[in-house]
Order: C-alpha cells, then sequence, then structure tokens
C-alpha cells in the first residue's frame, strides 16, 4: 500500500514513499482510442500465459490500483492488458455493484477493496468502533464489487525508541505472539515499544474475531497488512500473527517492496506460503550498506523477483498482484510485470 500524490485523494496513510495509490487516467474515451493501437500490441502478449510458459506452475494475474470503477479508468488498463483492478472507491453496495457491471462489460475484474489503515489499537473507544463500522463498510462494498478480499492495516505505532530495520533480532511467545525482546543484548531502551506492540497485536486480534462473522457470511476475506506500521515486522512473527486467527477468511496481503529492509521478499514468501491473500507490486532501492533507501519502479530496485516469483511458485500462489506505483505509462507497467511473472 502507498501514498498519493498531492491533489489525489487521501488514504491516511503515512508519508513513506512517493507513488500513489490511486491511479487515475483523465482521458475521455475517444481520446483513449485514438492513443489506443500502440497499446493494444502489449495487450497481445501480456497475461498468464507467460509464466506458464516458463515452466510455473501458478499464474501471477495483473492489476492496478484505482479510485472509482468507471469505464474511463478501466478502458486504458483494458488495453494495455491488465486483467483487473483493486479499488479505494468504498462505496453503498448499489454503487459497487454498477462498479462491478463495467468491469465484467470490459472483460475485467474488481478482485480487492483496499480499506487501508485502521486504528484497533486506540485507547478511545469511540475510534476502535468506527474503525470496525468503516471496515465493515469495505466488506459489504466488497461483496458488492465482486471481490474476493479487503485490504486492512489494523493498526500503526509511533513516538518511541524502535530499532532500526537492519538490528531487528526478535523473540515472541509462541501462545500469544507477544514480543520478548527485539534486539539482541540488553531491551530496556525498547521497553516501551515492546509493551505498544504487544497491546496492538492483543486489541487488533480482538477487533478482528468481532468483524470474522461479517466476512464468513459475505465469503470476503479480510487480508492484513503490515504497512511500515511498526509492528509483525519479521516473517515468522507476521505469520503467527494472521495463522492465530485460524480462519480461511483472516489471510496476509503481503506488498512485496514494503519488506525489502526487513528480509528479502523471497523469504516472507516462503515463510508465509497459503496464507497470502494478495500482493502489491512496487520494488525498494536499498542504500549500499544496506541501511535505508527508497521506493523504485518495479525492476529498478534490490528485489531479486526471479527469486520471489519461484518462491511464490513453490508455495503455490496463483491468484492477483496489483502494482502500486505511478510515473510510468501503463504498456511499460505491463511490460515489466509480465517480465516478473515470467520469472525474469
Amino acid at each position: 500500500m502507498g501514498m498519493p500524490r498531492r491533489g489525489l485523494p487521501r488514504l491516511g496513510l503515512p508519508a513513506r514513499s512517493p507513488f500513489m495509490a490511486t491511479l487515475y487516467y483523465p482521458f475521455t474515451r475517444r481520446q483513449f482510442l485514438a492513443r489506443g493501437a500502440g497499446a493494444a500490441a502489449v495487450a497481445l502478449i501480456s497475461g498468464p500465459a507467460l509464466g506458464r510458459a516458463a515452466g510455473f506452475r501458478t499464474r501471477i494475474r495483473k492489476a492496478m490500483i484505482i479510485g472509482e470503477v468507471t469505464e474511463e479508468a478501466l478502458l486504458p488498463l483494458k488495453v494495455a492488458g491488465f486483467q483487473g483492478v483493486e479499488t479505494t472507491h468504498i462505496c453503498p453496495e448499489a454503487e459497487a455493484e454498477k462498479g462491478r457491471a463495467v468491469a465484467e462489460k470490459l472483460g475485467l475484474r474488481v478482485h480487492s477493496v483496499l480499506r487501508g489503515w485502521m486504528e484497533f489499537n486506540s485507547d478511545d473507544p469511540a475510534k476502535v468502533e468506527a474503525s470496525l463500522e468503516k471496515t465493515r463498510l469495505a466488506l459489504r462494498a466488497a461483496k458488492a464489487y465482486g471481490a474476493d478480499d479487503i485490504l486492512l492495516v489494523p493498526c500503526r505505532i509511533d513516538g518511541m525508541p524502535m530499532p532500526q530495520p537492519w538490528e531487528f533480532d526478535l523473540a515472541f511467545d509462541a501462545q500469544t505472539g507477544h514480543v520478548t525482546k527485539v534486539v539482541a543484548g540488553d531491551n530496556s531502551r525498547y521497553e516501551a515499544y515492546i509493551k505498544a506492540q504487544n497491546q496492538a497485536t492483543d486489541t487488533s486480534r480482538a477487533a478482528v474475531e468481532k468483524l470474522m462473522p461479517l466476512a464468513r457470511e459475505l465469503k470476503v476475506i479480510i487480508a492484513l497488512e503490515n504497512v511500515w506500521n511498526n509492528l509483525w515486522v519479521k516473517p515468522d512473527l507476521f505469520r503467527h500473527f494472521v495463522a492465530s486467527f485460524n480462519d480461511p477468511w483472516v489471510k496476509a496481503y503481503f506488498d512485496i517492496g514494503n519488506h525489502v529492509k526487513y528480509a528479502p521478499p523471497q523469504d516472507w514468501v516462503k515463510v508465509l506460503g497459503p496464507l497470502i491473500a494478495k500482493l502489491h507490486v512496487k520494488d525498494f532501492k536499498l542504500n549500499p550498506d544496506g541501511h535505508g533507501g527508497k521506493f523504485v519502479h518495479p525492476r529498478d530496485g534490490s528485489i531479486d523477483w526471479p527469486a520471489v516469483r519461484r518462491a511464490l511458485d513453490e508455495v503455490g500462489y496463483d491468484g492477483w498482484a496489483s502494482i502500486e506505483d505511478g510515473g510510468l505509462p501503463l504498456a511499460e507497467f505491463s511490460r515489466r510485470f509480465d517480465l516478473i511473472e515470467s520469472g525474469q
């Protein structure tokens, strides 16, 4: 999940990525069709056949994040070879049903709804209840869109001393998921962080458990993401949190680019395995010393994409991936996605 650029609707996300989570394509139908001949060639070579030709058992379906689901937004994606979209537009069910109809008319699918950040760890009960109600609205909208899931970030913690990404040496209780240490040696400096993390784990679990009956009723997955919220920052810990619900309607939404600073994405994939519901695609370029870095376009950063693709195939991931990026032509994003999907 990423950060909108100036001038676009904000999703309540922290400032951490130069890329926008909501992409708009302000063409009229006539303008689009006039530009579309060159892009149409991309559509002919895109799609799941590339991955299968490379010998993979699984397919990765290509999507982009958009706002409102309209023909104007979808047409450029269709011609560029995209198969679906993830929407940030959480709306009444009747409106979502219309969006679904528009997408299906074009042979596309709204595969996911991006709910974003909640405040399940708030000390204010009113904020917790407001977060629950926003999530319920997202679940109902997802059902009307025909989506598989919603992306949900339960909460975040900050404002206290925390280890740098390369300093983490986590240990946690296998029963409760409570963190017992975050670095090697003396952890006294991080007592507040450990306490806040454990409180966030407990309150997030309690909130998600309240939402699970509706998710089961609607058959919409609650896909949890730990996007730069300083929580569950290592694969084993995040897996434990997601698996603790022991329910097929609670899984993980794994953002490939967001986790580079903590561990290679292929390691996350192998640990999360069948718990992965969906993927976000972007890249992150580490500094030469491996400490810190910046977001870049897919295939321009430090991610070993062939290793990630092999890991996805090994764990049997056969599903959707949404590009979370802006600044390149759609045809170029489509081309890069196809290279990733084919294991290059």
